[in-house]
């Protein structure tokens, strides 16, 4: 035990000798004390560790100042959008307007005796026999029921069943109770058209008492014949179908409508004409 003692000691001072020869050298390399080092040795540490938390703080600090900002810039893009698709609808609105404008002027060059006043689809209102709606004028500019109502295309929407100061409510051509004289414009052929609810084929038209004998073709284009009611060569719709009805005697046609009515924003009704 006395040796094993002894060598531990000796190791020791020897370490110890070490390590003060070693402190005096770096000590004149580095003009430093032997207590700045030991200064130095216990602070450094303690700096780098700062160091690391200050570096850490200031990019947690950069971190949140960047998403803040993309965050002002993301709801700042949104409200520029939005603004954007507001502008885009009200653009086109324009553009359908002066369509509309454009196409009614071409229809009262070719029909100079027709009286129009337009409305603005306000409502509607069909079921499985019945199709209407509501603009947003009346008897206040001269609408009466039994008017009929086009687009500027002269295309046939409908009749005028109602009438109030500001409003009047039209009955569509799909409606099965209205009954149109019609002639199918490339033959000549006349008939009656109708909605197609009664007979099973909604969303069309059909046209019926036509002779037996008529040779009716895809696409042929269907007019008003003129009356009282509807004004001549207003155009009802084009051929999709044709066939014989349940008495085998009479051929009946089945026609897409000519205007889409559920697309429809504004309606003319041509409150005076001349029938001649």
């Amino acid at each position: 035990m006395r040796h094993f003692f002894t060598s531990r000691v000796r190791v020791v001072l020897i370490l110890a000798v070490l390590i003060a020869v070693a402190l005096g050298v770096i000590g004149s390399l580095t003009n430093l004390s032997i207590g700045d080092m030991l200064v130095q040795g216990v602070l450094t540490p303690i700096r780098t560790g700062v160091s690391k938390l200050t570096d850490g703080a200031e990019q947690i600090y950069n971190y949140i100042f960047e998403y803040e900002a993309l965050k002002a810039e993301n709801e700042d893009l949104k409200d520029r959008l939005s603004q954007l698709e507001d502008d885009a609808r009200e653009a086109d609105a324009v553009v359908r307007e002066l369509e509309r404008l454009r196409a009614l002027l071409e229809l009262k060059k070719a029909n100079e005796d027709y009286e129009l006043v337009d409305g603005y689809i306000i409502s509607w209102s069909s079921g499985d026999w019945t199709s209407t709606f509501t603009i947003n004028t009346g008897s206040n500019v001269g609408i009466e029921p039994g008017m009929c109502a086009i687009t500027a295309n002269g295309e046939v929407v409908g009749l005028v069943s109602q009438v109030g100061i500001n409003y009047a409510v039209i009955t569509s051509v799909m409606d099965s109770s209205l009954e149109i004289s019609a002639t199918i414009a490339s033959s000549g052929y006349n008939g009656m058209v109708q909605g197609g609810y009664a007979t099973g084929h909604k969303g069309l038209l059909r046209m019926d008492y036509l002779p037996s004998s008529s040779v009716i073709r895809n696409n042929d284009q269907v007019v008003t014949t003129g009356s009282t009611v509807y004004p001549r060569n207003l155009i009802l719709g084009y051929v999709v179908d044709a066939g014989y009805d349940d008495t085998g005697v009479a051929k009946y046609a089945l026609l897409k409508p000519a205007v889409d009515i559920g697309s429809l924003e504004q309606v003319f009704i041509v409150t005076n004409y001349s029938a001649g």
